[in-house]
């Protein structure tokens, strides 16, 4: 095993010792193989590191890692001095498409299946920073010149209430280039300040550390800063390179870093391009839906697997200030944990809007864990697509989200436990099978069956394919939660649907009342069911059993009318998230009667298992969960509080959580 050094001041032609270090990041990781450490000091690092060999196990990876206490930056941008002013605050700058060799992001357009916005001008994976800072790019020349003027980008749909419309005091920093056979010329309005004597940055590779080739595997890559790359829309249908990116691969470990300025993604996990790329919005021949279908057989295909794929950990970053996603991934994400990150500004610029957006995208996230995140100021906090069979969310810190938590066409089993969604719109639930157990939800939520949309299930903890099928809603179980109830939004609801920008009736409720109607154990449902003529159109009228029992609904949230044992309180809690110099805290006032209710300790054994997988609630491992820790690691004794938070009290209360 062999440690080998870079440094801004070393060369490649050297040896890589302490005294001899390489020049760049990238010379270390074309002599590095399984058990080497490349220990990076100080400075900034222009390039496109490019792992060639794999590690060997867990025991035998690659490390790549920021020497202690020194801070090492990666950047996908070049600094550009010879700016030229061309009247008052504009400027303009000229460069020979050599510069950027076969990727010009300046050319490159954002685009492909379920992007969705602009389409009446094009938006690019360029982009120019002054000072650290993202400017905005323009449509037209006459938007640089006057840009107090031009179009505003997506409004989220639920922007009166939580608002996140850019700084219009720097919506007005705009820049827009023109791309001829030999040169690029980028016109930039600085509003007053002068490029050539501030950091003037543009990017120009797509990446910053990412394998140009999948299959290089066990990587550990440690404490860097990583920034300023012209990552490209990543839908699950396309190749998904991130600012970083594992690339089809298995067993990185992406851990204390700091990610931040992607045009798209930061961290990548996903799928690459040989199962498809943007066919849809390349033929045209098939929705994306089935393309997306398509994948998933064509991965398999070629070996989609634990074996293979997946299995990474990506612990204690901070990702912020990137166009589309902090984490995503497609099927690449199998088996993975996502831990103890600190997630913000995702996709909160709104010069591009699709339905691939979050601080968290994953489809395929077949036994993922994704515990103790803070994820916050995102247009969607997470969101969990397809399949996502064995997923647990828990201990995770929502709020100040236009939506904290989205989960779609899946059957579970999926474990969504001690939580705070803390977002006057809290939840998108798109999919059957999911356990809900001491979350505080603190919004409304949407609740959609998917009839028209089959999709699939494995057998349990594989990617092995045991069927597929349309999503029925429901097989729900919800226990101990506390759900409170922004009676503020009441009034708009139905002109917040209209603008949803979904092509069906939306429906908004306050906690679960929508399961009103449904059978309340399997066995009344299948007693519904063969009620029922016919085979498959039986199953299309009856409803999925819910279980539901012991929830606590302040502030008027409304409950499911067969629920047995629960507390109802009207009086506004007062609920609150502050962040704070030392850390973030949650207050609430809760009833002494929340405190008078019977409840216990809840287990994979009391949940049962789905109706459709006929899985278990269960760990990666097929062991048992018993959910007697709460968001903050306190231990739960035999008579739990309802909600996320032990120890807390009758009356006022005020919790560190973060």
């Amino acid at each position: 095993m062999s440690v080998y050094y870079v440094s801004p001041s070393g060369s490649d032609k050297g040896p890589g010792s302490k005294e001899a270090p390489f020049r760049t990041i990238s010379h270390g990781a074309k002599v590095a193989q399984r058990g080497d450490r490349v220990v990076v000091r100080e400075g900034v690092y222009r390039e496109w590191v490019k792992p060639k060999h794999s590690g060997h196990s867990d025991t035998e990876r690659i490390t790549y890692e920021a020497a202690p206490g020194e801070k090492a930056v990666i950047k996908g941008s070049e600094q550009i001095t010879g700016w030229e002013n061309v009247e008052g605050t504009l400027w303009k700058v000229t460069i020979p498409n050599t510069f950027f060799g076969d990727y010009n992001p300046y050319k490159e357009k954002l685009g492909g299946d379920w992007f969705v916005y602009p389409t009446q001008w094009d938006v690019h994976a360029g982009d120019v920073y002054i000072g650290g800072r993202s400017l905005y790019e323009a449509k037209s020349l006459e938007d640089v010149r006057h840009p107090e003027k031009r179009e505003h980008g997506f409004v989220p749909r639920w922007s009166k209430y939580i608002e996140k419309i850019p700084d219009p005091e720097w919506t007005v920093h705009v820049w827009y280039a023109q791309v001829d056979d030999e040169y690029t010329t980028i016109h930039a309005n600085f509003q007053g300040a002068d490029p050539n004597k501030s950091l003037t940055e543009i990017n120009v590779r797509q990446c910053c550390f990412y394998p140009d080739k999948p299959g290089v595997d066990y990587i550990t890559v440690r404490g860097f800063e990583m920034c300023q790359a012209a990552t490209p829309w990543t839908p699950p249908t396309a190749d998904q390179p991130g600012l970083i990116g594992a690339h089809w691969s298995k067993g990185w470990v992406i851990e204390g870093n700091v990610f931040h300025d992607s045009k798209c993604s930061a961290i990548s996990i996903g799928k690459e391009a040989s199962t498809g790329h943007n066919l849809c919005t390349r033929r045209h021949r098939k929705p994306g839906y089935q393309y997306q279908m398509e994948a998933v057989f064509r991965a398999y295909k070629i070996g989609w697997g634990k074996e293979k794929i997946g299995s990474h950990v990506i612990r204690d970053n901070t990702i912020y200030d990137c166009g589309q996603n902090g984490v995503v991934g497609h099927m690449g994400c199998i088996f993975s944990r996502i831990y103890g990150n600190h997630i913000y500004n995702i996709a909160v610029k709104h010069e591009f809007f699709g339905y691939e957006i979050a601080g968290i995208k994953l489809h395929a996230a077949i036994d993922v864990q994704i515990t103790g995140n803070h994820i916050h100021d995102c247009t969607l906090g997470t969101w969990l697509d397809w399949q996502a069979q064995g997923t647990r969310v828990s201990a995770n810190l929502y709020y100040n989200n236009d939506r904290d938590l989205m989960i779609e066409v899946t059957h579970g089993p999926h474990t969504v436990d001690n939580n705070i969604f803390g977002s006057p719109y809290t939840f998108d639930n798109v999919s059957e099978g999911g356990a809900y157990i001491h979350n505080l939800f603190a919004g409304v939520t949407r609740r959609i069956n998917i009839l028209d949309r089959s999709t699939p299930y494995h057998f349990p903890h594989s990617t092995d394919p045991a069927g597929s099928v349309v999503v029925y809603g429901g097989d729900d179980r919800f226990y101990q939660n506390v759900f409170l109830s922004p009676k503020e939004w009441e009034a708009d609801e139905n002109e917040a649907a209209k603008v949803s920008g979904f092509d069906r009736e939306e429906t908004f409720y306050s906690a679960t009342e929508s399961y009103n109607g449904s059978p309340t154990s399997l066995e009344e449902y299948v007693g519904r069911v063969t009620s029922e003529s016919g085979d498959l159109e039986a199953f299309l009228k009856v409803q999925q059993p819910v279980y539901i029992d012991r929830n606590v609904y302040l502030n008027g949230a409304a409950s499911f009318n067969r629920e047995e044992h629960k507390f109802t309180a009207g009086e506004n809690p007062g609920f609150r998230v502050t962040r704070e110099a030392d850390g973030v805290y949650v207050s609430i006032n809760l009833p002494a009667g929340v405190f008078e209710m019977e409840t216990g300790l809840v287990d994979t054994a009391g949940l049962g298992s789905t109706r459709i997988v006929d899985q278990g609630f269960e760990n990666p491992d097929g062991s048992a969960i018993v959910f007697d820790t709460d968001l903050c690691g306190r231990k739960r004794g035999g008579k739990p509080v309802p909600g996320p938070l032990e120890g807390v009290k009758a009356g006022a209360n005020r919790v560190k959580v973060w």
